[in-house]
């Protein structure tokens, strides 16, 4: 009967806290026709943004959801947070680990500015903003970006991309080289380099305790997700995929239909178990 009651009481705790979800997301959804350079209260924070849907995705995505959740075992962790965008992933980070120690990059000209006045308005210190890609090569390399969410190197760029978005040259780092520490957190959204990043740093990756990759199965690019996670479990990591929802991944929601056109993404967490 204990074991009865114990169940039906987890269940309830769940419908429970799904209720709350759905009523904080219908609240975000205010977020979506929001314009450029408008400013919304974003939890604690004044954010300004550069698309209203993509601050609605962010939001339900870090901070109800919390999707870049970890748990860290110290006050001041190092992360290491590769595609920072307008900056509402270092929000979060701040907001579980005010004392965390923070390297933001992100290459785009058009959101740089977004990033630095978030943190300035909200008077976020301990981040070094880096106007720069990460990669699995160093250099000045060819961009391209549509201004608010997609971005990509040139040469992980679909003809369309090219076609569409901005061009810019911005210099790219090593993602190896940026693994001269030990690093807390790794968390990378880079919009298809990931595969590059994290081949060319593998000798290094026994440096981080956890990674969030977000991997981007696009037309056009290598299927490499089985490589990365090769890469991960002979680093001693242990991981896990999550695929979002229907409302922002839709290809990954059953009834499964892929093809070569499919565009889809995942978020690998993973850590570091072995030695």
């Amino acid at each position: 009967m204990t074991t009865l009651l114990q169940r039906a009481a987890r269940f309830a705790g769940r419908l429970s806290r799904r209720a709350s979800e759905q009523g904080r997301l219908a609240a975000a959804r205010r977020y979506l026709p929001l314009r450029p350079g408008s400013i919304a209260k974003v939890g604690p924070y004044r954010v300004r943004t550069n698309d209203g849907p993509n601050l609605y995705v962010l939001y339900k995505d870090l901070f109800i959801r919390r999707v870049y959740h970890f748990e860290a075992e110290r006050s001041d962790p190092r992360i290491l947070d590769c595609g920072s965008n307008i900056g509402l992933s270092v929000l979060y980070f701040k907001s579980i680990y005010p004392a965390a120690r923070i390297a933001a990059y992100e290459p785009d000209p058009s959101i740089v500015p977004y990033l630095r006045e978030n943190l300035a308005m909200n008077a976020i210190g301990g981040v070094e903003v880096h106007e720069a890609a990460v990669g699995g090569s160093e250099g000045v390399l060819t961009f391209y970006s549509d201004g608010k969410y997609g971005s990509a190197l040139a040469s992980v760029a679909v003809d369309a991309e090219r076609e569409s978005w901005t061009r810019y040259d911005v210099p790219c780092l090593r993602l190896r080289d940026l693994l001269d520490e030990p690093v807390d957190l790794l968390k990378m959204n880079i919009e298809g380099a990931e595969h590059d990043a994290i081949a060319g740093a593998a000798d290094r990756l026994r440096e981080v305790r956890e990674l969030l990759i977000e991997y981007h199965h696009l037309p056009g690019l290598p299927r490499t997700l089985h490589d990365i996670l090769g890469i991960l479990h002979g680093n001693g990591f242990e991981y896990l995929l999550y695929d979002f929802d229907r409302e922002t991944n839709p290809a990954a929601q059953p009834p499964f239909r892929l093809s070569p056109e499919t565009r889809m993404f995942l978020l690998i967490y993973a850590r570091r178990i072995g030695d």
